[in-house]
C-alpha cells in the first residue's frame, strides 16, 4: 500500500466543515421541516436525540475526513476542481449507491433518500475540496 501524506489538521477543518454543513442543510429554514416530515419524526424527537446523533455525527465526520483524505492523496489531488471531481466521484461510487441500498429495503421514500444522499454530497464536495487545497 502506497505511503499517504495527511495533514491532520485539513482533516479536523474538513469535519468540522462537514458537521457545519449539514447543520445548516437540517436548519429549518432550509430543509429541517422537510426532512422531519419525510421521516416520519417530531421535532421533540429530533430534540431529544439531538446530543448523542452529534457526537456520532462528528466522529463519524473525522473518520470520512481522515479516509478521503487517503483518496485525495492516492489521486494526487491538489486543486479546486481535483478536490470537486474526488469528493464526486467517492459520493456516487460508495455513499450513494450504498445509501439507496438501504433507503431501498428500509422502504424511506425516494425524496428522503435524495435530500440525506444530496447532502452528502455536499459534505463530501466540501471537505475533498479542502484535503485537496490544504495538502
Amino acid at each position: 500500500m502506497p505511503q499517504v501524506d495527511i495533514h491532520y489538521w485539513a482533516v479536523v477543518v474538513a469535519a468540522i466543515a462537514s458537521m457545519i454543513t449539514g447543520s445548516i442543510w437540517y436548519a429549518p429554514p432550509v430543509f429541517g421541516k422537510t426532512w422531519l416530515k419525510l421521516s416520519g419524526k417530531t421535532e421533540s424527537d429530533w430534540k431529544n436525540s439531538s446530543r448523542m446523533s452529534m457526537m456520532g455525527a462528528m466522529v463519524s465526520a473525522l473518520v470520512m475526513a481522515y479516509v478521503l483524505a487517503h483518496f485525495v492523496d492516492y489521486v494526487q489531488a491538489n486543486t479546486f476542481s481535483e478536490g470537486l471531481q474526488t469528493g464526486f466521484w467517492i459520493w456516487l461510487g460508495f455513499v450513494a449507491t450504498t445509501s439507496m441500498v438501504n433507503s431501498l429495503f428500509q422502504g424511506q421514500p425516494k425524496k428522503l433518500w435524495i435530500l440525506d444522499s444530496a447532502n452528502h454530497l455536499v459534505s463530501l464536495l466540501v471537505m475533498a475540496v479542502i484535503l485537496a487545497i490544504w495538502r
